[in-house]
């Protein structure tokens, strides 16, 4: 069974805020659920090991960059 760990990032220590089974609510958090929390981390742990750990992004901010980046290759396009 995977256990899914979510820490709250303050900018100097690391605070376990959710461990659980659920992939749902754990991937469903969101900095400003927390106070003080600049960023949050997953750790995903199966059989007593560490498998997979990443930053949880925030779905707006993940499209804004999408769309920026479409926006860098236009411009490139319209300079050649």
């Amino acid at each position: 069974m995977k256990i899914y760990v979510i820490l709250s990032f303050d900018g100097e220590t690391l605070e376990n805020v959710y461990v659980g089974p659920d992939e749902d609510k754990a991937l469903a958090f969101k900095p400003a659920d927390f106070d003080n929390c600049d960023a949050l981390f997953v750790e995903i742990w199966e059989d007593g090991e560490k498998t997979d750990d990443f930053r949880l992004e925030e779905e707006e901010n993940l499209e804004a960059e999408v769309e920026d980046q479409d926006n860098e290759g236009d411009h490139e396009e319209k300079v050649k």
